[in-house]
This record gives C-alpha cells, sequence and structure tokens, in this order.
C-alpha cells in the first residue's frame, strides 16, 4: 500500500488471480473517518465500478454499503450495472436515436423501444485502464466513433478519490465529434448492510420540487409535474416504503419508483449541492449525496427477484436496495426543454458527485 495525500492508503491488486477475472483490476482506497471508525471502497476496472463501501454504524461496527458480487459470471450477468459507470448515456433514449445537426443517428437498441444505459454493450462491459492520483484512483476509456452508434469518438476519465467520510466521483470527457453525453454511477446502497433485507425503512430526502412521470417505457413525457401531495414528495424525510405500493399510475407499472427528480437549482460556479439523504434508523448511518448535475434518478430495484446472490450469500430481492443516480434527465435529446446534453468538439464535459458517509447518534 502507497499512502497519499488526506491520509488516504490506495493499493491495487488483481480481481482474481487465478481465473477469468485476471485482467481486472481491484483499487482499494483506505482512510480514517473524523471521529473514529474506518471508511473503504474498492473499485474494479472492469466497467469502472465502485464494487464496495464499508463504513461504521454508530456503534462502531463496520459494514459493507452496496449490493456487489465478487461471482464473475453474475458481475458480467445479473449483476451488470451494479456500480458501474453508465455511459455513453446513462437512463433512456427513445426510439434509438437522436439527431445533431440535421443528421439522424440510429443506436443500438436494448429493447422496449429504446436504448437504456448506453446500449446493449455499455461502457459497463469494458475494461478501463488505470493510474493512481492522490487519494484515490483515475480510470480512463476510449469509446471509439460510432460505438453503439453514438458518432464521435470520445474519451472518458472517472476519479475516485476517498477523503474524511466523502467519496468523490469526478467525470470528464472529450469528443471529435458532436455528440450527446450523460454518465452517472449505478451503486445500490443499503445502509443496514449488504444482504440485511430491504430497504422500505430507510428515510429519504430529496432536494427536489418536481419529478419526470414517465409512459410505460419509462421515458419522460416531457413537462416537470410538481410533487406536492403526490407519493413523490420527499422534500422532507420519508420512509421509502410509505407511498410505494399506492395505487399510482406512475407507481403500478414500475412497481415502485424508477424515477428522475429534478433537482432545484445548481450553484453556477460548479460546486456539488445536495441532492439527496438517505438515513437508516436502525444502524445510523447517514449518506448525503451531493451533485453539479441538475437530476436524479431513484430506483428502489423494484424487480429484483433473487437472480443475484451477494458477497452476504443472501440473494437479492424486491427493494434490497435504491440507486440514487446523479445523472441529466432521461431522453433529453429529444426534449428541448431539458437541459443540454450534447457536447461539441473543443468542449469538456465536467460532473461531480460527493458521497458524505455520517452517522447518527456517534
Amino acid at each position: 500500500m502507497a499512502g497519499s495525500a488526506a491520509a488516504t492508503e490506495v493499493g491495487r491488486e488483481s480481481f482474481d488471480a487465478t481465473g477469468a477475472g485476471a485482467a481486472i483490476e481491484r483499487w482499494t482506497l483506505r482512510t480514517e473517518r473524523p471521529g473514529g471508525g474506518r471508511i473503504e471502497a474498492t473499485v474494479l476496472t472492469l466497467g469502472a465500478t465502485l464494487h464496495t463501501l464499508t463504513a461504521p454504524d454508530r456503534s462502531g461496527t463496520p459494514g459493507q454499503l452496496l449490493l456487489s458480487t465478487d461471482e464473475l459470471g453474475q458481475i458480467l450477468g445479473g449483476a451488470r450495472h451494479y456500480g458501474t459507470t453508465v455511459g455513453r448515456y446513462a437512463n433512456r433514449i427513445a426510439d434509438s436515436r437522436i439527431t445533431l445537426d440535421g443528421k439522424d443517428h440510429p443506436l443500438a437498441a436494448t429493447g422496449n423501444g429504446v436504448t437504456l444505459h448506453g446500449g446493449p454493450d455499455g461502457f459497463a462491459n469494458r475494461i478501463w485502464t488505470a493510474e493512481e492520483i492522490p487519494g484515490g484512483v483515475r480510470l480512463h476509456l476510449h469509446s471509439r466513433d460510432g460505438d453503439q452508434g453514438f458518432p464521435g469518438a470520445l474519451d472518458v476519465w472517472v476519479s475516485y478519490t476517498l477523503a474524511a467520510d466523502t467519496l468523490a466521483i469526478e467525470y470528464r470527457a472529450v469528443t471529435t465529434r458532436p455528440t450527446v453525453v450523460n454518465l452517472t454511477n449505478h451503486a445500490y446502497f443499503n445502509l443496514a448492510g449488504e444482504g440485511s433485507g430491504d430497504i422500505l425503512g430507510h428515510l429519504l430526502t430529496l432536494d427536489a420540487d418536481e419529478y419526470t412521470p414517465a409512459d410505460e417505457r419509462q421515458i419522460p413525457y416531457g413537462p416537470y409535474e410538481p410533487v406536492a401531495g403526490t407519493p413523490f414528495d420527499f422534500t422532507t424525510a420519508r420512509p421509502v416504503g410509505k407511498s410505494i405500493h399506492d395505487d399510482h399510475p406512475q407507481l403500478t407499472g414500475p412497481g415502485g419508483y424508477d424515477h428522475n427528480w429534478v433537482l432545484r437549482p445548481r450553484p453556477a460556479d460548479g460546486t456539488p449541492a445536495r441532492a439527496a439523504l438517505l438515513e437508516d434508523p436502525g444502524s445510523g448511518r447517514t449518506l448525503e449525496v451531493l451533485t453539479t448535475e441538475p437530476g436524479l434518478q431513484v430506483y428502489t430495484a423494484n424487480t429484483f427477484h433473487g437472480a443475484v446472490t451477494g458477497a452476504s450469500g443472501v440473494p437479492y430481492g424486491p427493494y434490497a436496495g435504491i440507486a440514487l443516480e446523479t445523472q441529466h434527465h432521461p431522453d433529453s435529446p429529444h426534449q428541448p426543454s431539458y437541459p443540454s446534453t450534447e457536447l461539441r468538439p473543443g468542449q469538456e464535459f465536467r460532473s461531480t458527485t460527493l458521497l458524505r458517509l455520517g452517522c447518527a447518534g456517534r
């Protein structure tokens, strides 16, 4: 292990030195939390994945807080988006096409009339190159012109740095032709600990007064709608499961939350602002999510039915975790009123998300 700034240890090893995962690196970031207790994150070069995140509860007992498996077959199968960097376009694009400067670009489809998470061979499937940076690791991927139908050769960098109680995820990208870019991390959190049950009792606060209702494909209709008076109102802390089974047309189709919230305006200087606060009353653990992005997709693992067994040996059922995906809004290329996801030569895509871990009662 090599020490770095901010007392964060950074190490690397083969993910599976004896098997098919030998080409995949696992990076470990470890630091001491203010007030005591260790925080540790591991990152895989496959999918630039945030693989595990460990923090203590109010009694000081460490717990691994992400849905995760070490089985490569599951990582490439049912768990292939767990914690990955999703791109070139996170979330959904309707009709598997985009139009830029009057030219139509058909995209690789993922079914149901959409392109989801960048296509069937998106960034989650790629092995990224990695290098150590102070306090963390920076990963790089080159995506060729026409990759999954997207125009422009794209170079993408994702860095994970750990300091004190905060894991920072920073994205950069440049292109050779006009294209669209929307990057996010797809970690599933369970603050009680991976494999401990569902997250319906977690308390969630969202800094959002509006959301984007969606059709049966989870494609937004277009206009924002207020959350007030609906099951989507998390402007004050409420249990994730309080209204998840309500007879509401936006919930009955997906079987829970799989929606984009429109975050309150972000600072013009690019400083990350709070998007969400997740709290587990049982363990006392808290997670504050701050971001420069305008939207937050919340997905409550509605369709999990035990196909993936976690590192704890427990199969993941519905609501085993919650994804808090900082990103631009779904289907933005077809919604002129949404913040643009276009990236042109000479421009640089930049995005920052902070995951700040805390513990009530310590």
